[in-house]
């Protein structure tokens, strides 16, 4: 196990470095010279030098690239083009807010969808099945925004059961007062796809020889669902809960900007907005070395599930 996870990690160097080497072309060669984005429309051509030399831009590309290498290791990506604040405390301030909301939002939605699939396993093919899944492809076709809107104008604006907008200081204040709101508005637009995916999942594993096997020794249906059928399509669904969770960080940039919640999310989109590539370009980075550690962690479950699974 240790040696596997040693050789993993030594693999991922070569994919980090690809990833590095396209965020920097990206950003110097395709996304333009940043000086003329800080220096304004008015600025003379005296400013604009003084801003690339402050910037470093008009050394060699090397020297650019070993000053972002060095960045990326020392965990420095230097200060906020819009608002001067150092890029790695934005990043270490945003991640609480994003994880309070998307933590228990990915252990409901999983909980939820591999409960509704067991349960709709028991009656498949009835009628109660069928109505499920035509309500789960209403509830994909109705856009987030719907949602949002839906549920803030009526939970919370008419019944008064959750506020509008808002986070505070205190971890706990957020996660009971702020946090549910935006928490079942995800767990409403995710729980369709969730539960048609996971539902496919069970129902390939009730085919199989073995489900046929442990009905036939007299084993009840609920433990041939819960223990036979589960332990076998937990596979897939780690495969794609495990695989979600990078995205989930900047794909809840909605419910923070509708929300008022100071995440990851809703950062990336006022970067995006004002040019702010130093924060940009480390979120990018962030996101591709977390994507990278959850597939490490992702095949270590497969064999915590299934032992029979060997890593090598």
């Amino acid at each position: 196990m240790f040696a596997y996870i040693v050789r993993r990690l030594w693999q991922m160097l070569p994919t980090m470095l690809g990833v590095v080497l396209l965020v920097f072309i990206l950003f110097n060669w395709v996304g333009g010279d940043p000086a003329y984005i800080l220096a304004g429309k008015m600025a003379n051509a005296q400013s604009i030098a003084n801003i690339r030399h402050q910037l470093g831009v008009d050394q060699p590309y090397y020297v650019q690239l070993w000053i972002f290498i060095k960045q990326i290791v020392m965990f420095d990506f230097g200060q906020s083009w819009a608002t001067g604040e150092a890029v790695s405390s934005i990043v270490t301030t945003r991640l609480g807010p994003s994880l309070t909301v998307l933590v228990p939002l990915t252990v409901l939605e999983t909980a939820l969808g591999i409960a509704l699939a067991l349960a709709i396993a028991f009656v498949r093919g009835s009628l109660t099945d069928r109505a499920v899944m035509v309500a789960c492809t209403v509830g994909m076709s109705v856009s987030i925004l719907v949602y949002i809107i839906v549920f803030q104008y009526g939970l919370a604006y008419k019944l008064g059961l959750f506020p509008v907008q808002g986070w505070g200081d205190s971890f706990w204040i957020n996660l009971l007062r702020f946090a549910p709101l935006p928490i079942l508005i995800g767990l409403a637009v995710s729980v369709a796809p969730t539960l048609r995916l996971f539902r496919s999942f069970v129902l390939d594993e009730v085919g199989q020889d073995y489900v046929r096997t442990a009905r036939a020794k007299g084993l009840s249906e609920r433990r041939v669902m819960w223990v036979h059928v589960l332990r076998n399509a937990a596979i897939p669904i780690i495969t794609y809960v495990m695989s979600n969770l990078p995205a989930l960080l900047i794909g809840a940039f909605l419910l923070e900007r509708f929300f008022g919640i100071p995440g990851i999310g809703r950062e990336v989109i006022l970067a995006v907005e004002r040019s702010d590539f130093p924060v940009i370009k480390a979120i990018t980075i962030y996101v591709a070395a977390a994507t990278m550690l959850v597939n490490l962690l992702t095949d270590l479950l497969y064999q915590a599930v299934d032992p029979r699974v060997q890593l090598t």
